[in-house]
Order: C-alpha cells, then sequence, then structure tokens
C-alpha cells in the first residue's frame, strides 16, 4: 500500500521499520523539525528521521499542518494511508480526509483509557496492572477515533516506563502490520470508543516528582517507576535533592514516621512510608553525578542515622 509515515520519537520507529519490512511504499516521513539537544544545543535529527533517511525515504519537517502549501505538498504524494505514531502535532481535518483509506494512529494505551500525551507513564503512576496498544482511525477529537484493533499486556509490578515503552512499541509495531492489511483487504472493523470510560493522560512535569512519604510504599514505588527517565521522582537526603530512578518493596514494615530513613543494605536505602510499610531506592542520582545504584552512592555517601 502507498503510505505516508507520521512520528518522531523512538517509539515511533518499530512500526515505521516494520511497515518498509512488509514492502508498503513508504512514500514519504513526516516528523518534527531538528532540535537543540545537549549542552552544544546542537540540532539533531529525530529517531524517525534517522531511519527514515538510511531508507531513502523523503522526509518533510513542517512546523505546521496548516499551510496550504504543506497540504498540497502532502496530496502529490497521494497516500492511500496515512500512519501516525507519536509525531507529536495535531492533523487538520483536511489533512485527516486526504488518503482514501484514511489516517489511523498507533496509540500506546488500551483506549478510550488514557488518551493525550503520557499514556504509558500514567498507567505506571496510577498503579494499572495492564496496558496495551490500540490503532484507531483518527477523528478531529484528541484520541477519539474508532477503535480498529487493540492488543493488551500485563504491566509487571516492578517494570518501569523505559522497559514498558520498548514493549509497547514492539507490540504497536507488530498490530499495525496487522491491521494495515486488514484495513487493504476490506476486512477492518471499526468500534466507537465509549467516551464514559475515557480518561486523559496529561503531560508530564516537575511538579510532579517531590516525593510524599505520607502516602503508601506501593503509591510511591509507582511514582518512582512511572517518571523515569524524566522528570524523574525526587527527595532530599542531608541536604541534597537525590533523583530516584529504582526502588521496591521488601516487605519489611515499621512503627517510625513517615519519611524515617532506617538505613541501607546490601541493595539500597530503606525509607517509612505513609502505611507503615517500607520503600527500598535502589537506584538514584545525585546533582553533577551520574545515575548509580543506591549501595555505590552510599559509600561515599553514608547515611547519618536518624
Amino acid at each position: 500500500m502507498r503510505i505516508v509515515f507520521m512520528g518522531t520519537p523512538d517509539f515511533a520507529v518499530p512500526s515505521l521499520e516494520r511497515l518498509i519490512a512488509d514492502g508498503h511504499q513508504v512514500v514519504g516521513v513526516y516528523t518534527q523539525p531538528d532540535k537543540p539537544k545537549n549542552r552544544g544545543m546542537k540540532l539533531t535529527a529525530s529517531p524517525v528521521k534517522e531511519h527514515a533517511l538510511a531508507h531513502g525515504i523523503p522526509v518533510f519537517q513542517p512546523t505546521t499542518l496548516k499551510d496550504d502549501a504543506v497540504f498540497e505538498e502532502l496530496c502529490t504524494l497521494a497516500p492511500e494511508l496515512i500512519v501516525v505514531a507519536a509525531y507529536g502535532k495535531i492533523l487538520p481535518k483536511r489533512i485527516l480526509d486526504c488518503p482514501e483509506k484514511g489516517c489511523i494512529n498507533v496509540h500506546s494505551s488500551l483506549l478510550p483509557r488514557y488518551r493525550g500525551a503520557a499514556p504509558i507513564n500514567w498507567a505506571i503512576l496510577n498503579g494499572e496492572d495492564e496496558t496495551g496498544v490500540t490503532i484507531m482511525y483518527m477523528a478531529e477529537g484528541l484520541d477519539t477515533g474508532d477503535i480498529i484493533s487493540q492488543r493488551a499486556t500485563p504491566i509487571d509490578p516492578n517494570e518501569s516506563v523505559e522497559t514498558l515503552h520498548d514493549r509497547l512499541a514492539a507490540l504497536g509495531a507488530s498490530l499495525l502490520s496487522e491491521t494495515v492489511v486488514s484495513i487493504a483487504d476490506g476486512t477492518a472493523t471499526r468500534r466507537p470508543q465509549d467516551d464514559a470510560q475515557s480518561n486523559y493522560a496529561p503531560m508530564l512535569n516537575r511538579e510532579l516528582s517531590p516525593v510524599d512519604f505520607t502516602r503508601s510504599a506501593r503509591q510511591i514505588h509507582d511514582q518512582i517507576r512511572g517518571l523515569v527517565p524524566w522528570p524523574a521522582a525526587c527527595m532530599e537526603v542531608e541536604g541534597l535533592s537525590l533523583k530516584l530512578f529504582a526502588s521496591d518493596l521488601p516487605g519489611e514494615e515499621s512503627e517510625l514516621p513517615p519519611g524515617t530513613i532506617l538505613g541501607a543494605d546490601k541493595k539500597g536505602m530503606r525509607i517509612v512510608c505513609g502505611d507503615g510499610k517500607v520503600l527500598r531506592i535502589l537506584e538514584l542520582q545525585a546533582p553533577g553525578k551520574k545515575r548509580m545504584r543506591a549501595v555505590d552512592y552510599l559509600r561515599g555517601h553514608p547515611l547519618t542515622r536518624q
């Protein structure tokens, strides 16, 4: 099938690669403009752009999709189908109406749950034990289009955003492959979403980072694994703000006040939480330092007994 692909970050790359591997004619790739990164602020291409160029596919990086010239350029590509995966821009109605077989989106949740920009993070932050991917026809609303196909996967209680992201990216690519076949042969079904079952997964911000140890150990554990790698949960220890990247629940309980640091063991730092259970910090980052195991940090920063 003749396809235009729209995507930007790592999550979208497996979907693009699968379309190419399946033999579809990817006639153009739309991705976000190059952005300055790191200390040198050097303009850096998106992962999707890098992969498209490696395959010799024309790349388009408009700052907006609303311009007439952008629309006309897209129309000259004559796509039968537009596939979107984490592109980061809203498609105007006339673009949605452009391809004969419509526009579809690879979304990293089981819609109508977790519509929005950060569905993987919020599924973990909210302690969900299952998520998945949805392929849907795109509509003018935010992730409101009719569902074509879905595939669920369990969330391990200790899984972080990083590992779940990669699993969902691969799962989405596999489901996309099957779904595009059904669209091509006319067997694809569509099911309206139940808006009453929807919730929103907004963009993350640093206000989510500070840990409140009056919350339960499970809630804080979910906060830590749900905010990796950015903005990262954080706590203050002996005057230093530490970013937290991994934790576990050792099954220990304490009657000491929430936030009390019980000390360290061979795995990490043990802290009392609001439900009387203990959370163990396994991986952290101190200001100006690299991300490291908590035990390695504590060797050079022994805790003062509380």
